[in-house]
């Protein structure tokens, strides 16, 4: 284009052939407009002829405009390169926030999500709903600007010149246009990706907070059940644990039922408040029975005989006295090892032995009866084996306690339900006229004595 510029000008500047002649002179040549009388001019200063034609102020208006025109181009050229640049940066941001491996729970609770609540764009809201909005705004405008460039480089100016010396217009390069739209497809499709994944976002933790609601009202559900079953339970009681058994007849159909059973045990102490008045022998205050052994624990005075402790239906006999009327403190314990036994009445051990079922472990699963003896697991009872009188306090523990432990229950210094079967109102049954009353058997104690 330069090249046909000056090659313009040379042709038209006024430059003459010069030639010489035998006696030194010069002739300049210039050129005249159509219809125009022939003729050679000569001025003696300078040696130049200069024409001032119409031709020559048109094709000089031509070149100044070629000028500014190749000046114009330069600049919205350059104007172009920083609004792509622009758009550059942008997919580069968008490229890094699909690229970037996420950050992070977990909880509880596992699989790992991605951190789509990270804000990468640099200036979209963190609520997924927002961004969603925010994103397809972004999106639209980026593409109109990218349109508008396209449209707008469509008509940039070349340096083409028609016939009547005005500019033309050409369509911009083939590869520029395709690199245009390849990165409007790439910048669309970066966004639609995140508009998708914000929705996913969104929509799981949609279902996230319904599933932990939900199991939020059940455990306020189960909570208020359970306080329902107490504010039942404790309606005669102030505590649950502060209430007595009472078995008054020595028949076949009175008895108490421990809702839970054992697990399997290695060792146990099993302590509890008794009174009675009863003979020839006070009967059975509990037993224990599993499938194929209905006495795997039994505790028993029968007749004329001491009170006897049963494990898998080998016998220990105590030295236990209670058949007074009066409440008595009372724990035994017992552990595999060398089948070793220690009986306790109110905090003082009055004997201890061992070879009682040694390396034998308690079976789990069975049946607790309060006031009578198992001839089969949880029935079968026997009138004369019968336990008359009141129990309260009745804990098991799935360890041997220590002495200063059991004194301190005895002495009601201590307050330590049992680990295994605890003593609460909502976990003992009567039947066949048994009853449960209310009692504070540290009081009622101090009563009696």
């Amino acid at each position: 284009m330069l090249t046909l510029v000056v090659g313009l000008l040379y042709l038209v500047s006024g430059r003459t052939a010069r030639s010489q002649d035998a006696t030194g002179s010069r002739f300049v040549c210039n050129a005249i407009p159509p219809g125009a009388e022939p003729g050679c001019g000569y001025i003696s200063a300078g040696n130049r002829v200069q024409s001032n034609s119409p031709v020559e102020d048109e094709l000089r208006n031509t070149i100044i405009q070629l000028r500014e025109t190749i000046l114009q181009q330069k600049e919205t050229i350059v104007s172009q390169q920083g609004t792509i640049k622009e758009l550059n940066s942008k997919l580069t941001r968008c490229e890094v926030t699909v690229e970037v491996s996420p950050q992070g729970k977990s909880r509880v609770q596992g699989s790992r999500r991605k951190d789509y609540g990270k804000n990468t764009m640099g200036d979209l809201p963190r609520d997924p709903g927002e961004t969603i909005d925010q994103l397809g705004k972004t999106m639209q405008s980026l593409k109109g600007r990218l349109e508008n460039l396209e449209q707008q480089s469509v008509r940039l100016p070349s340096t083409n010149v028609s016939a009547a010396g005005v500019s033309a217009l050409t369509p911009l390069p083939p590869e520029l246009r395709e690199l245009l739209r390849q990165r409007l497809e790439a910048l669309e499709t970066q966004l639609l990706r995140k508009v998708a994944e914000l929705e996913e976002e969104k929509s799981q933790l949609y279902n996230e907070t319904a599933a932990h609601r939900q199991r939020t009202e059940s455990t306020l559900n189960s909570l208020l059940e359970r306080i329902t079953e107490l504010e039942k339970s404790n309606n005669a009681f102030k505590s649950p644990e502060d209430f007595k058994v009472s078995l008054p007849l020595r028949t076949n159909y009175l008895y108490g039922r421990i809702k839970k059973s054992l697990p399997e045990m290695y060792a146990f102490t099993v302590c509890m408040w008794l009174k009675s008045s009863a003979s020839p022998g006070i009967g059975t205050p509990f037993s224990y029975g599993v499938p194929g052994q209905a006495n795997e624990i039994v505790l028993i005075e029968w007749g004329n005989n001491p009170i006897e402790l049963l494990v898998n239906d080998k016998v220990a006999q105590l030295p236990l006295a209670v058949s007074d009327g009066r409440w008595h403190h009372i724990c035994i314990t017992w552990t595999t090892r060398d089948g070793f036994w220690e009986a306790y009445q109110d905090g003082e051990r009055l004997g201890t032995g061992d070879n009682l079922a040694p390396w034998h472990p308690i079976k789990p699963g069975g049946v607790i009866i309060l006031g009578q003896e198992q001839d089969i697991v949880g029935g079968r009872f026997d009138a004369t084996q019968a336990f008359v009188g009141e129990m309260s306090q009745f804990n098991m523990w799935d360890r041997v306690l220590r002495p200063v432990d059991i004194v301190g229950l005895a002495n009601c210094s201590a307050y330590m339900p049992g680990n295994v079967v605890p003593w609460i109102d909502a976990n003992v049954e009567v039947f066949g006229g048994a009853s449960k009353a209310a009692l504070e058997i540290c009081e009622d104690r101090a009563f009696d004595s």
